[in-house]
């Protein structure tokens, strides 16, 4: 509650946290949700555009392979706009980044109005590409900026924020696609366009906003914006002590440059972020979350809910999700990091083995698609109380200021990979599987539970500074850092 006290006094950090969310992440929610709904309705189109060019009808194959297109080009758009997020975090900023980042919704929405009245469903796959970049991106640089404008005591509330406005993405997604809404047949080319509301209230409450201060200082080599950007996002807050936090950071990073992401991979000193980066990154979107997502609508129509209603149940799979990433937003500067994706993944385990057992009994008795079902929401819930949001930290958190934008490029790329391929590969392990189709899922899980209970190291409450100390050690056992601090010279640390 002290924490929450603390982010309320800060009106301004309040202020960007939603700025910056409206435009980011929320965005990658909105845009994964929207596009069931119409996709009987886009595919009618597909056939018909082609009907009208060709005066034959497209196959029925051919009309499923152009829809695969569309839904997967999002994905990769994600894996491009995350492979673009370090250059441009460094670049332009935290801040005019995901302004610029607008430039590709706004041309995405423009698509998407005028594919229709076009007759090009070549818009839209276009389209889907652009928003996917867009998404790529703000999901990088809006963790980054949000991390390095917090300060260490709601370090962890405020990042974790970007999970509650993907949540809220998914559910405000769901809900403008129900039939009496957007989703309904005449509607859908709205529907897809109305990515550009949130990009406008982005575009028009950002610039009002301070950059992040750490980018100002250490990288742009200005003190007097630097301390400007702070009084702006802490009020009448004393910042002395936060400015010499600051101050040494700028001294930890003098005389080095910026990482490339395969750089990473190779020193030493930063071996234990990049395993505990890519096992975990992998780790939420192979733990399968995606995929009992795509299990709800066929388990509750084995439930007896009707067909009709099946889409307003489908709202409560996302409205999971935003509880329970509120909930860890309380909770992870009580518990933890590491508590968190522990427990997170624990329960994910036991969730998911219940429902594998209902999978295996569902025509024995007639109680086990509503045991099935309540797995699936138990299962969201406690994919929402860790991993959904604690994973978005790390990268922040674990890596300096030279390493940070590279850090994101790489876990970027892993998850809309990662993303790609489970869309890819679903179907035909549904097929080979069957009712065990949660067994590798349940694997990774056990996994990373394991592994964030062993290996990853808590930074709650904690600067940068100090957790750079921690991760030395453990990089380098044995052997002490020294002093780093020579005087308050100016580096452009970060340029790529």
């Amino acid at each position: 509650m002290r924490a929450l006290r603390r982010l309320a006094q800060g009106r301004v950090l309040l202020l960007t946290i939603c700025a910056a969310g409206i435009g980011g992440t929320f965005q990658f929610g909105y845009n994964l949700s929207i596009i069931n709904a119409p996709t009987l309705h886009i595919q009618e189109f597909t056939n018909e555009t082609w009907q009208t060019r060709t005066g034959q009808p497209l196959p029925d194959h051919l009309v499923l392979l152009v829809w695969s297109l569309i839904v997967s080009l999002y994905p990769l758009g994600g894996l491009l706009g995350a492979l673009l997020a370090g250059p441009l975090a460094v670049t332009l900023g935290r801040k005019k980044s995901l302004l610029v980042n607008n430039v590709f919704v706004l041309a995405a929405a423009a698509l998407f109005g005028f594919s229709r009245r076009a007759g090009s469903f070549e818009m839209i796959m276009l389209g889907r590409l652009l928003v996917g970049i867009s998404a790529g991106v703000g999901m990088n640089v809006q963790p980054m900026y949000l991390g390095e404008s917090a300060p260490k005591e709601l370090r962890g509330a405020v990042a974790m924020t970007s999970a509650i406005f993907t949540a809220v993405g998914l559910v405000m997604g769901q809900v403008v696609g129900l039939r009496e809404l957007l989703g309904g047949p005449q509607a859908w080319p709205l529907l897809l366009a109305s990515c550009l509301v949130p990009g406008a209230l982005q575009l028009a409450s950002l610039p009002l906003l301070p950059e992040s201060p750490r980018y100002l200082l250490i990288d742009c080599g200005d003190p007097a914006a630097c301390r400007a950007a702070l009084q702006r996002l802490r009020g009448p807050a004393d910042l002395a002590g936060e400015l010499a936090e600051l101050e040494q950071e700028r001294a930890v990073c003098r005389g080095g440059r910026a990482r490339r992401p395969w750089e990473l991979f190779r020193e030493r000193a930063l071996r234990r972020q990049v395993a505990s980066l890519v096992v975990l990154g992998g780790a939420m979107e192979l733990c399968g979350n995606d995929a009992m997502y795509a299990y709800a609508s066929a388990v509750f129509s084995q439930a007896g809910i009707p067909q009709a209603k099946i889409q307003y149940a489908a709202i409560g799979t996302g409205g999971c999700e935003l509880l329970a990433t509120l909930l860890s937003c309380l909770a992870i500067e009580r518990a933890g990091r590491r508590v968190l994706l522990t427990g997170g993944y624990g329960l994910m385990t036991c969730w998911g083995s219940v429902f594998t057992v209902a999978l295996c009994l569902q025509g024995s008795f007639s109680w086990t698609p509503y045991l099935a079902m309540a797995c699936i929401f138990a299962f969201i819930l406690s994919f929402g109380i860790g991993p959904a949001g604690v994973t978005g930290i790390l990268a922040t958190e674990l890596f300096d200021q030279m390493a940070r934008p590279a850090a994101y490029m790489v876990c970027g790329a892993l998850m809309w990979t990662m993303l790609f391929l489970v869309g890819l590969v679903f179907p035909f392990l549904v097929e080979g599987l069957s009712h065990f189709i949660y067994v590798p899922f349940l694997c990774v899980c056990v996994c990373a539970a394991v592994y964030s209970g062993i290996f990853l190291p808590e930074t709650r409450g904690k600067s940068f500074v100090e957790i750079s100390e921690e991760l030395h050690r453990l990089n380098f056992p044995g052997r002490s850092r020294g002093p780093a601090w020579a005087g308050p010279e100016v580096v452009r640390s970060t340029e790529l």
